[in-house]
């Protein structure tokens, strides 16, 4: 049996995982930092790498202790070293190298986003390439003809914001805490989503399957502190004495406080819109492929109403969906597990591997 130690540091998640050549999940833990980053209501990189310099050999020690294994029981570590944050790479790289140092074990090299995808390969137990990626997230938001786990041909990406991203700073500006995009969800349950006319960007173009997000985060937030919208004591939106809304803002709370149902009618409204650039680019990725299964990886991917989407959309037209656990689609070290097909593959590294911190623009 191989047993492959993995660790995850591409962003804000601290996380290490023992798997084995048949998918099996020995141990894994992950260290969240949300209450680090919720009071800048979005993810600081020099926060996000001291942070994982403190919890890196923590959490591999915890993971190592559930699988019940020593690390000269191994028979590799591999790593994601892009695509992410440049600080928070070098701490699991660094960790890594070290451990493939100390006990000479072969280094393999992870590429986060072909990892998001593959966790829909663990959580199915069978096969699922060819397909179309779509991976959503925090920092991205692409879509890749996959032909196999580590065979990814870019179809398209976001011009500007990501998902993700977007979540979080509209979830800002209504005055929701960090992260942005569970904030955004349960506000959005008791709210109207036509309420609000947002843009679609990019949507009615066919010729290109790429995603734009910005100008959607811009026509929220003219919609809400535009001319004559906000001001004290007056206006529609606006409650002067209101108390605050069931998701606290943070100490740097800076923003009007709203009619709680102008937050869930916005945040529907802004969450429907996301939800159907997202599906529709995804059905016309599959349609311009010919591919019949689509897989879905990224924090992103765990929006229940964006699953439902994909699910209604993807029966009507007959193609097969693969969306992953909720605890496969945030970042995590067991979906690393991809690693094995890089190990029978003699895919090792040296030890003077490298990160890429960003994401190349197809």
């Amino acid at each position: 049996m191989i047993r492959i130690l993995t660790i995850e540091t591409t962003c804000d998640e601290t996380a290490a995982a023992v798997v084995t050549d048949q998918l099996q999940v020995l141990g894994a833990v992950v260290a969240s930092q949300d209450d680090l980053h919720q009071r800048f209501g979005g993810v600081v990189p020099e926060v996000a790498s001291r942070a994982h310099v403190e919890r890196i050999l923590p959490v591999i020690d915890q993971a190592l202790r559930q699988a019940g294994v020593e690390l000269f029981d191994l028979d590799a570590v591999a790593v994601a070293n892009r695509p992410g944050l440049a600080g928070s790479l070098l701490v699991g790289l660094m960790a890594a190298k070290t451990l493939c140092f100390a006990y000479d074990l072969p280094l393999i090299a992870i590429d986060h986003l072909q990892a998001h995808i593959y966790a829909g390969r663990i959580s199915s137990g069978r096969d699922i390439f060819p397909c179309v990626g779509l991976i959503v997230s925090g920092g991205h938001s692409n879509l890749y003809r996959c032909q196999t786990a580590l065979d990814f041909t870019p179809l398209g990406s976001t011009i500007d914001d990501a998902a993700g991203e977007a979540f979080d700073k509209v979830a800002s500006m209504l005055g929701l805490n960090y992260p942005g995009g569970p904030a955004i969800e349960r506000a959005a349950q008791g709210g109207d989503p036509k309420r609000f006319r947002l843009p679609r960007p990019l949507l009615a173009d066919s010729s290109r399957l790429d995603f734009s997000f910005s100008g959607l985060k811009t026509s929220v937030r003219y919609q809400l502190f535009g001319p004559g919208r906000v001001k004290k004591g007056t206006g529609p939106i606006f409650t002067p004495n209101a108390t605050k809304h069931q998701d606290e803002p943070s100490e740097n709370w800076t923003c009007p406080l709203f009619h709680a149902q102008l937050v869930a009618d916005m945040a529907a409204s802004f969450q429907a819109a996301v939800i159907d650039c997202l599906v529709g680019k995804a059905m016309l990725a599959l349609e311009r492929t010919n591919s019949k299964r689509l897989c879905v990886g990224g924090g992103v991917a765990a929006n229940t109403s964006l699953r439902k989407a994909l699910e209604a959309e993807s029966a009507e037209r007959g193609f097969e969906l693969i969306v992953p656990p909720l605890a496969l689609c945030t970042d995590n070290a067991v979906m690393g597990a991809i690693a094995i097909e890089r190990y029978y593959a003699s895919e090792f590294e040296d030890l003077d591997l490298d990160i890429t911190a960003g994401l190349v623009r197809n």
